[in-house]
């Protein structure tokens, strides 16, 4: 039985790994989150691999609150940048493969079109900086990588879906912002594309989105036409939602990603934006 490790067990991204892989006898999941196991800790993820000797590395495992990075980077950099490289360092000294999860944040958004895979990345946040950083450790000390850049990914855990839901409770209108745009991804879409990568050995960078793009305030009204809820959705700016909410860390305002590479190199194909968070809306 193949051996995987999974980073970050406990996240939105982690759990719907399980989920996929559950009952396939083929895989044997060795599931760590922060309580045993430290990526940010050389010799405790070394120590695990060659205990492991692991087929794949599928490191869930990150540093995701934006406006948090900016306040705390040098964790943002631990989590994001120094985690991913022990675990190149490890995948590579044992033969694994190694699923490396980033982001739409590494562009910098100031575009109109849907970036591709080999386009410039400018990241204009902490957390799209650390997780490019991330990226280039994976590419530099790991020959055997999938590095997959998703974007507004939602789960089973805190995610903009549920926000929205516990604020329908208790408001009449929210204010969301209506001039970011890029695509809401389920985490169990993605966890399929993890899976199907799995076995092969098509590595390198991949778009992995959701297909179809929209606005923050978008998503928030189909969401709430999904959940029956009358909570009317306020569309402002992002400079108006900064002024109400001061603090916020650089967000790019067009990060649409171009599944470019999948659909070059594979037949997979991921839901449209709208029969995702359908098909979520269903689990609550």
């Amino acid at each position: 039985m193949k051996r995987i490790i999974v980073t970050g067990c406990n996240g939105q991204l982690g759990k719907a790994v399980n989920q996929i892989m559950a009952g396939n006898s083929e895989y044997d999941l060795v599931n760590t989150d922060v309580a045993e196991l430290d990526i940010t800790d050389i010799d405790q993820v070394m120590k695990l691999a060659r205990d492991v000797k692991p087929y794949a590395i599928i490191n869930c495992a990150a540093h995701t609150n934006v406006n948090g990075c900016e306040q705390d980077r040098e964790g943002a950099f631990r989590i994001n940048a120094i985690g991913a490289r022990n675990l190149a360092i490890a995948a590579q000294e044992t033969g694994a493969k190694l699923f490396q999860i980033s982001t739409d944040y590494v562009f910098s958004g100031d575009t109109d079109r849907h970036y591709q895979e080999f386009d410039e990345t400018f990241p204009g946040s902490e957390y799209g900086k650390t997780k490019l950083l991330g990226e280039n450790f994976v590419r530099e000390f790991c020959s055997r990588y999938f590095i997959l850049r998703t974007a507004w990914l939602y789960g089973d855990g805190k995610n903009f879906a549920k926000t929205m839901l516990q604020l329908s409770e208790t408001r009449d209108k929210v204010q969301v912002v209506n001039d970011q745009f890029g695509t809401p991804t389920y985490s169990m879409e993605l966890a399929r594309f993890i899976a199907y990568l799995l076995p092969t050995e098509n590595y390198g960078i991949f778009h992995a989105t959701c297909e179809g793009e929209c606005s923050w305030a978008e998503f928030a009204k189909e969401i709430f036409r999904l959940a029956g809820k009358s909570t009317v959705v306020e569309d402002v700016t992002t400079a108006e939602y900064e002024a109400m909410y001061p603090g916020q860390a650089d967000r790019p305002a067009y990060s649409v990603l171009d599944n470019y590479m999948l659909r070059l190199t594979t037949d997979f194909q991921f839901a449209t934006w709208q029969d995702a968070i359908a098909e979520y809306m269903k689990t609550l």
